[in-house]
């Protein structure tokens, strides 16, 4: 009897567990904050490399790096009249003061307005920097001044005398913008602040943009009001006219501005980059011509205004852009390449002259992290340990003495306090939610836990989650990488629908081992539905050598598909893969690549669903567009060949297009262009317009109706035969 009841017991204890253990994702976990990370918000490093500061709610806590404490709260906003809520924080040099951001308007994707705010931490009171919105507010070095940019001019105000200074006077919306990029630097340089101070603060470099011959791009803004407005903007397209620009640097004792010429041996040109050396009088300046195949650095004397060329690099193809660019004491710099075919650090004299290639190997540095003067070492982040994972380490500046400091196998990124002592390391895999860790710097030891998720994996065991499964699979000759998941309940004696997600842009990574995305849990969905969900990451894209990423050079479109219809060939031939319910999808450059793979590859894939689509190279951007295909007068055939408004007549299976009409990054356009070609070819298909929404299509209940659209096609489409 004691056997039968605790067996009883046992049976009852299962059967109340068993339902908890396969609770089936909904899509509105994916979006109402169930299966949300806990991280460090906005986290700095203190310059006493003791402390590090985070935005903790509505406050600055201040924490201590060896206990992990909070030792004190440096600033709330309860108890600052009127200020409102912080969105964003930065310290002056000596952090006597820090600048509070609030109320921000969001320009472009990455560019804001604000009202912004200066607390000083001794005497604890704060002021206004302006009544008007301003952008990119940036301290002096001695804390005194702040720089920062309004309607396209340049301003600086004095915070002892409160006086403001107006450095440029011939900002124009759509016309002239001083110190602040335009909307294709901004989007593919990836940066707004085009302004930098000097090491003793007394000058100012700034690019200006003369945007008067860029054409102009207008989209219709619906709201609620009765008739739409227009928002137009200067966006040049593949071989139109860019903005002019020029560089100058304003002289804040003289109050003067005057010009900076360097030698070029190209008149059409970019100045992607400008950064002050630690010399006061020596400004660095990198220049690219329209390839992008030549990228010059140039050291600029402010005392004679004179130039010279420390550093060019060239490519058959394009060079890379990056922020690596590190000046030492003696003004030697340290800078990242891919002149031997992989990206590497090297170590340069303040003229040019290489002093050593600090790594090598058949391997990419994936971030640089900074230099250690007193260790005399330098700290940057790789794909050593296998391109779908990443590790921290160090080396001696003379290439000696490599340390793995990370051990765990995934993605390790790392946050170092000011002085090198310590490190955040951010890890993840496939299994494993976001842990955040306080490290040793020189053996990479573990000293503390600060943050886990050890919340949301206890959550997770209650649903039926599956494994995504690494691989590579032979395809056009290459080995690429690959992740699979499939249902729960996965037996290789049935059939199962494929569906494929694929971004494939030159350089980039979408297999990848760290925690899931929202995308993820969407998978997991779809395998509780029974589907099987991989993707491949094809030629040209990232972390496996140059020679892999650039082979699509002046050919996007055509080896990223081959890839994904061979791969989608060969997948299908699998025992467990049907191979005629085969689906395909992706967003921006991934729907520019799933609309190609479906007409391409339409006896491969039965539907593809595109998201804010690149329809025609024609309708991008100059900047990204020509460094991978030069212009459409120089290569017309690279842009229509492959582009997929030109196979619109192959189309077999079904196609659901979907875009925001807002979309300042890849218009609307596009997705109208192909939809015309589509009717003229007489050709059925499905589209869903989202009215005055981004690139990212988000906002309310955005992207619930999005991806509720998007399943209920995949199950229209493919799902008709699954065995329930």
């Amino acid at each position: 009897m004691k056997n039968i009841r605790f067996i009883s017991l046992i049976l009852l204890f299962l059967t109340a567990i068993l339902p908890a253990q396969n609770k089936e994702i909904g899509l509105e976990d994916l979006w109402n904050g169930t299966f949300r990370t806990k991280g460090m918000q906005s986290l700095h490093s203190m310059a006493n490399g003791k402390e590090y500061s985070v935005l903790s709610g509505n406050a600055i806590d201040i924490y201590d790096y060896k206990t992990l404490s909070k030792t004190r709260t440096l600033v709330s906003a309860s108890d600052l009249n009127d200020v409102g809520r912080f969105l964003d924080y930065t310290f002056s040099n000596d952090e006597s003061k820090v600048l509070l951001a609030t109320d921000f308007e969001y320009v472009f994707r990455h560019s804001r307005l604000g009202i912004y705010y200066v607390y000083d931490i001794n005497t604890k009171t704060v002021s206004k920097i302006s009544e008007n919105k301003i952008q990119e507010p940036t301290f002096s070095p001695d804390g005194n001044k702040i720089a920062y940019g309004h309607n396209n001019n340049l301003y600086v105000k004095d915070l002892k005398s409160g006086t403001t200074t107006q450095i440029t006077h011939d900002g124009q919306k759509n016309k002239i913008i001083n110190g602040i990029t335009d909307w294709v630097y901004e989007e593919e340089f990836g940066f707004v602040r085009a302004f930098d101070w000097n090491a003793d603060g007394t000058k100012i470099a700034f690019i200006r943009f003369d945007e008067s011959n860029v054409p102009e791009f207008s989209m219709d803004v619906y709201g609620n009001q009765l008739y739409p407005t227009q928002y137009t903007f200067k966006y040049p397209k593949a071989g139109e006219a860019n903005s002019v620009v020029s560089l100058h640097l304003y002289d804040v004792v003289s109050n003067r501005t005057y010009d900076v010429k360097v030698g070029k041996s190209y008149d059409d040109f970019y100045i992607p980059r400008i950064k002050w050396t630690n010399d006061p009088d020596v400004l660095s300046a990198q220049y690219t011509n329209r390839h992008q195949n030549v990228l010059d650095l140039w050291m600029i004397n402010a005392k004679n205004n004179t130039s010279a060329i420390a550093l060019t690099e060239t490519d058959k193809a394009y060079v890379d852009v990056t922020d690596n660019l590190t000046f030492l004491k003696d003004n030697s710099f340290i800078w990242t390449s891919e002149r031997d075919g992989y990206n590497h650090i090297y170590h340069y004299s303040k003229d040019g002259k290489l002093i050593n290639q600090v790594t090598r190997g058949q391997w990419e540095v994936t971030s640089y992290y900074g230099y250690d003067s007193k260790s005399g070492k330098i700290f940057y982040q790789s794909v050593e340990n296998g391109s779908i994972n990443r590790d921290v380490y160090s080396i001696n500046l003379n290439g000696k003495n490599k340390t793995r400091l990370t051990k765990g196998t995934g993605t390790n990124r790392a946050e170092f306090s000011a002085d090198f002592t310590y490190f955040i390391n951010i890890f993840s895999n496939a299994t494993t939610p976001t842990i955040y860790t306080l490290n040793d710097s020189k053996t990479g030891t573990v000293i503390k836990s600060i943050v886990d998720n050890a919340a949301l994996e206890e959550k997770l065991s209650e649903y039926k989650i599956s494994k995504k499964e690494f691989s590579t699979i032979k395809v056009n000759g290459n080995d690429l990488n690959m992740w699979m998941i499939k249902p729960v309940d996965f037996d290789p004696n049935k059939t199962y629908p494929l569906f494929m997600y694929q971004y494939s842009g030159p350089g980039s990574q979408e297999v990848s081992n760290r925690w899931n995305s929202s995308n993820d849990y969407w998978y997991q969905l779809l395998a509780q539905k029974g589907y099987i969900v991989a993707c491949i990451d094809g030629r040209g894209t990232g972390l496996k050598g140059a020679a892999f990423k650039k082979v699509t050079q002046k050919e996007l479109g055509k080896y990223e598909v081959e890839d994904q219809i061979e791969a989608a060939r060969q997948l299908g031939r699998l025992g467990y893969i049907d191979e005629t319910r085969i689906g395909i999808w992706g967003w921006s450059y991934g729907g520019f690549m799933s609309s190609n793979a479906l007409f391409k590859g339409n006896d491969v894939f039965k539907m593809a669903i595109a998201v804010a689509p690149v329809t025609s190279w024609r309708f991008y951007d100059s900047i990204y567009t020509e460094r991978y295909m030069t212009t459409p007068q120089e290569n017309p055939s690279g842009y229509d060949e492959n582009s997929p408004i030109n196979h619109v007549d192959k189309l077999k299976g079904d196609y659901l297009l979907i875009h925001g009409t807002g979309d300042d990054n890849v218009h609307v356009q596009n997705t109208m262009r192909i939809i015309e070609a589509l009717v003229q070819a007489n050709k059925q298909f499905e589209w869903m317009i989202y009215p005055d929404k981004n690139h990212g299509i988000y906002g309310g209940n955005t992207r619930l109706h999005l991806y509720t659209k998007m399943t209920d096609f995949i199950d229209k489409t493919l799902g008709d035969k699954i065995d329930k």
